[in-house]
C-alpha cells in the first residue's frame, strides 16, 4: 500500500455516477502526475469496466487497469456518502472505490495487489473504519495499519 498518495485520496466524491467517478479521479491524478492525460486514464478504465463490473460487492469498487508509460502503480482511494450505482455483484450502492493504475510490465505485483486489496476489504470492520474516517490523513493510517496486520 506504499503506493498510494495522500493528494489521491478523496474523502468525498462529488461524481454521482461510475463514469463521472473515473473522470473525477483522472483529473486528480493527473493534477499531481502532468506527465499523464486523464482522457487516457478514462479510456483505460472504461475499457476494464466493460468487461465486467469492477464493484466487488459490500459496498466496494476497485476499478483497475495497465497503463503505458507508468513508472510504477498509482493507486487512488475514494469515498462516497450518497453510493454509487456501478453495477456490483450484490447490486449495492458502491462507497468506497480504490482504483488502481499499473504499468503494462507490472503484473505480478499488480495482481497481488489486487488480491491483497480484496482480502482487506472483505473485513466489515476496516470498511467501517474508512467510512468514519474524517480527512485522508486518516485514510491513509487506516490502511497503512491494516496492511501492516497481513
Amino acid at each position: 500500500m506504499d503506493f498510494i498518495d495522500k493528494n489521491c485520496i478523496v474523502p468525498k466524491l462529488k461524481s454521482r455516477d461510475k463514469w463521472a467517478v473515473f473522470e473525477e479521479l483522472a483529473r486528480i491524478i493527473t493534477n499531481h502526475r502532468n506527465d499523464l492525460r486523464a482522457t487516457e486514464i478514462v479510456r483505460v478504465l472504461t475499457e476494464r469496466e466493460k468487461l465486467g463490473s469492477t464493484g466487488i460487492g459490500h459496498g466496494v469498487a476497485i476499478p483497475h487497469g495497465k497503463m503505458k508509460g507508468l513508472d510504477r502503480l498509482i493507486i487512488c482511494v475514494a469515498r462516497s456518502d450518497q453510493g454509487i450505482d456501478f453495477e456490483a455483484l450484490d447490486k449495492q450502492p458502491v462507497h468506497l472505490i480504490f482504483l488502481i493504475l499499473a504499468p503494462d510490465d507490472a503484473a505480478g505485483l499488480y495482481l497481488k495487489l489486487l488480491a491483497r486489496l480484496s482480502r482487506l476489504l472483505k473485513e466489515p470492520l476496516f470498511r467501517e473504519r474508512l467510512m468514519a474516517a474524517k480527512d485522508p490523513e486518516e485514510i491513509l493510517t487506516i490502511i497503512q495499519e491494516a496492511d501492516s496486520e497481513f
